[in-house]
């Protein structure tokens, strides 16, 4: 079909864009409306700590006047060290509102990533929080950035020291609630930065945009059917993709976040039964946690809890499971790319037929793009060509649209390669089921996802070769009840070689990268390889299961 020219379309004849009905779309819209409809209602709960929905919203205005005070605005990156407190959640909205770009920072990395990423994101500020003080303390000696230090001083956090020169209220205290914080010029602009996990060297800067942060919160509120004023508990941390958008849907839903600083089966159920929690969101090691705590522990409660999950799909009996014990599950699918989830397993009425066992099965499966997502598709990489629905044919996990990054930080050609065919490329193998439904299979990039965190295989395998008595090494998933996935790792040593325990090797790589990402099982032997050389890594899972 031809395209008229716009001089001789009609829509576009004095209908141009303007301030009464255009303004970019940004999630930072949500907390103003929050606190002029739910002002005075309870946002944020931490221990002892309340505030509103008015309390938050001027909080927030005051940490951007304060950053705007000192010359933080549009371009700079402010990284943020922390749990899940009200401070890290008033950043997702105080951080945007002076124009910057916040940064939260895995708290599981070991100091030397985290002195990378202060660098490879030209962090000027840095907020911490006391517990972490002596991985921040060793990454600001081998970080060439010299931020501005503002120490978070959690009643509730353990002993640590404190860095800075100022404390989070005493810097919010420089700003003023009445501060008049603009919308982002382009909606386009950055909003957020993530670092992936490093799977072929340094991790990856993920840069998210004000538009995509806040397609990608109205897709988990549409996908999760979520009411209003929803109960919200923070067992997911809200340095994952920003919480998956949860701060900013929280927000837009006039709810109530209740932090949790200690990720544990007692501390969960408290919380379901003291503020009658209705929603949170978790990897399957969360699930496992909560049905297999002791009777002691658990709090009993006569509402359903929502639980949304993603990550490595939660075993068919811990899914039944939670089903029975009053949870309902859904199952979504995502990356840091893709702004944390962006398919759901969406539940199709036929399916109330089947067997309580058979809804495992079925929710165990990714499902389908989000409402905000243009394109979900398996497709053969090399051609561009959609694999058949046939639920057996792999391809690669393929997405498009709005909740698709901008892009690497300071990295085109990644970015490149990864958009290569107009789709933004997951890595990710699986199959297409008739019904539109996909299901991963594999994954080609190697990642490991262990209670929630990509782990990856090449960054052991590199630990494991700088041994001096190791001459091979691969490292594959090994499932896990608990976990979902741990690292297995099969060495091979030199010949003549001393003898050496697993818990020698395990030992040495604790000692040289982040604890989690450790192997939990040691297999010695010959590799098997092809006749190229090539190690077989499809033999080596197959093996892993038998350990």
């Amino acid at each position: 079909m031809n395209k008229k020219s716009d001089k001789n379309n009609i829509y576009e004849e004095s209908l141009e864009k303007q301030k009464a009905n255009y303004s970019p779309l940004t999630p930072l819209s949500f907390i103003s409306r929050a606190a002029k409809v739910y002002g005075d209602k309870t946002a944020v709960i931490h221990g002892d700590r309340e505030y509103t929905w008015l309390d938050t919203y001027n909080r927030s205005k005051r940490l951007a006047s304060a950053l705007n005070k000192i010359g933080i605005g549009e371009g700079d990156t402010v990284a943020f060290m922390g749990s899940n407190t009200p401070e890290l959640y008033e950043a997702h909205f105080g951080v945007p509102m002076s124009g910057a770009v916040l940064n939260a920072l895995n708290i599981r990395l070991d100091a030397k990533t985290i002195a990378y990423i202060l660098d490879h994101g030209e962090a000027k500020v840095l907020f911490t929080d006391r517990e972490f003080s002596e991985t921040i303390k060793d990454a600001l000696k081998i970080a060439s950035v010299k931020p501005t230090v503002i120490d978070v001083d959690d009643v509730l956090a353990p002993p640590g020291d404190l860095l800075g020169k100022h404390d989070y209220e005493a810097f919010i205290d420089t700003g003023v609630s009445d501060y008049h914080w603009a919308m982002p010029s382009d909606e386009w602009n950055a909003i957020s930065l993530n670092y992936t996990s490093g799977t072929t060297g340094n991790p990856k800067g993920v840069v998210y945009h004000h538009r995509g942060a806040y397609m990608n919160a109205i897709g988990d509120i549409l996908s999760w059917n979520m009411s209003q004023s929803p109960i919200y508990l923070w067992t997911l941390p809200m340095f994952h993709c920003n919480g998956w958008c949860f701060p900013w849907v929280i927000a837009a839903m006039g709810g109530t976040n209740i932090c949790l600083r200690n990720i544990n089966a007692k501390e969960i159920y408290e919380a379901i039964d003291l503020y009658r929690v209705d929603h949170m969101c978790g990897a399957p090691i969360v699930l496992g946690m909560i049905l297999n705590a002791p009777d002691d522990e658990k709090n009993s409660f006569s509402h359903t809890v929502k639980i949304m999950t993603a990550g490595a799909p939660p075993p068919a009996s811990i899914i039944q499971g939670m089903e029975s014990s009053g949870f309902n599950i859904t199952h979504t699918y995502g990356l840091t790319e893709t702004y944390g989830p962006s398919t759901v397993c969406a539940w199709r009425d036929e399916w109330n037929e089947q067997s309580i066992e058979e809804q495992a099965v079925l929710k165990a499966r990714q499902g389908v793009e989000y409402p905000v997502l243009e394109s979900l598709s398996v497709r053969n990489p090399e051609t561009m060509e959609p694999v058949p629905s046939d639920g057996l044919t792999m391809g690669e996990v393929m997405m498009r649209g709005n909740n698709v990054m901008k892009g690497y930080l300071k990295n085109n050609e990644a970015t490149e390669e990864a958009f290569t065919g107009g789709y933004f490329h997951s890595g990710d193998l699986g199959v297409m089921h008739p019904n539109g439904y996909i299901e991963l299979k594999d994954r080609s990039k190697d990642i490991i996802i262990s209670g929630g965190e990509n782990i990856s295989s090449i960054e052991i395998e590199n630990t494991l070769y700088s041994h001096p008595q190791i001459i091979g090494a691969a490292v594959v998933a090994k499932s896990d009840e608990k976990w979902g996935e741990t690292p297995c790792a099969f060495v091979e040593l030199r010949e003549g070689a001393a003898t050496i325990t697993e818990d020698e090797i395990i030992d040495y790589c604790r000692n040289n990268m982040a604890h989690f990402k450790c192997p939990k099982n040691v297999v010695f032997g010959p590799l098997p390889k092809t006749s190229t050389g090539k190690i077989q890594k499809f033999l080596l899972r197959k093996e892993a299961e038998k350990f």
